[in-house]
């Protein structure tokens, strides 16, 4: 039986939670540095810390690691032990889903290091998500599809967005067809339609760092049913600007799994192109909703607060917390790809 036949679905990310899951920077390759890693976990503090005004968190840190992570994170923050390779947890963590009558479950996708990348690690990564679903109470449901919680964004109504060098790469899913990854997410998620991206954005790639291969949620998410908040790129010199384009206008093209016309909003990117290793892929749509609360992405940068009034006014009923998310992004991710909600049954 898969999940959904047994009554269960992924809510969206602004149902309640019980708690959100995180892990904690480790020495690897995407930290090898010490100065790094010690940013990266300041970074990572601040991000739980702010969640943590809203909902319980839950830390996963390496062995021996606790302590340290205890001092950083502040009172009030769990924290458990368990062998890591790195610290995203939407993309190693589980899937969690409920079936409306009281029970948990997760779906516990196959990872491989982000299509076997060469910088990536995952011996341990890869176990992290059953760990969590167990430490949860959950039933857990593995997926022999290689994905990550970052490659798909949900509105809770049956709509599930995707992307085509994500679940369709051959560096993850070689041989699937369209329909049937179609088939596993939507028996997985409880999902009946899929809106298809056709790519993620530039510095996600390879030749840009640390990236997944075109990710979803830092390009599009949704905030509502019917309602999708876009990455656009507003400079002509960024790569970026014709791809943000692209994705808007086949947004603007779809309707959803009950038939409403997507409305689309535009959230501007920040001014910033480049930092020294290159084009920036920095964006406010890789935010966090948690339990009163919208924990979004900053980058010291004029378009900050024009971000966030977007996302008070899209979450009227939301407190919206700028943290600066410059750190998280140079290890290939923000602040959606570090948190992982366990919603309330």
């Amino acid at each position: 039986m898969t999940a959904a036949a047994d009554g269960f679905r992924m809510p969206a990310e602004w149902a309640p939670h019980e708690r959100t899951w995180m892990a904690w920077p480790s020495p690897n390759p995407t930290f090898a540095d010490e100065t790094w890693l010690a940013d990266a976990r300041r970074a990572w503090a601040s991000v739980a810390r702010a969640v943590r005004r809203f909902e319980p968190v839950t830390v996963v840190a390496g062995p021996g690691q606790s302590a340290y992570a205890r001092e950083l994170l502040g009172d009030g923050i769990e924290v458990v032990e368990r062998e890591l390779d790195d610290a995203w947890m939407r993309d190693i963590g589980p899937t969690f889903l409920t079936d409306g009558k009281g029970q948990l479950a997760a779906v516990d996708w196959t990872f491989n290091g982000w299509g076997a990348q060469e910088w990536a690690r995952w011996d341990h990564d890869s176990k992290i998500g059953a760990y969590v679903s167990d430490l949860a109470g959950a039933r857990t449901y593995p997926s022999k599809l290689v994905n990550e919680g970052g490659g798909l964004h949900i509105d809770g109504e049956g709509t599930v967005l995707l992307t085509d060098t994500v679940q369709l790469g051959p560096e993850r899913n070689p041989g699937w067809t369209r329909a049937e990854v179609e088939a596993e997410v939507h028996a997985q998620l409880g999902t009946s339609k899929a809106i298809w991206l056709p790519r993620g954005l530039t510095a996600d790639y390879p030749g840009h760092g640390f990236g997944t291969l075109g990710h979803v949620d830092i390009v599009a998410a949704f905030a509502a049913p019917g309602v999708v908040v876009a990455h656009s790129q507003q400079d002509p010199a960024h790569p970026d600007f014709e791809v943000s384009r692209e994705i808007i206008a086949l947004l603007r093209a779809q309707t959803d799994a009950r038939g409403r016309t997507l409305e689309v909003v535009e959230v501007p990117a920040p001014k910033v192109l480049q930092d020294e290793d290159g084009w920036v892929d920095y964006s406010y749509i890789n935010h966090y909703l948690c339990n009163g609360g919208v924990v979004l992405c900053g980058f010291d940068d004029p378009n900050d607060e024009l971000a966030a009034g977007i996302f008070r006014r899209l979450f009227p009923r939301r407190t919206v917390t700028l943290v600066d998310a410059r750190t998280i992004f140079a290890g290939g991710g923000g602040i959606h790809c570090i948190t992982q909600q366990q919603p309330k049954v």
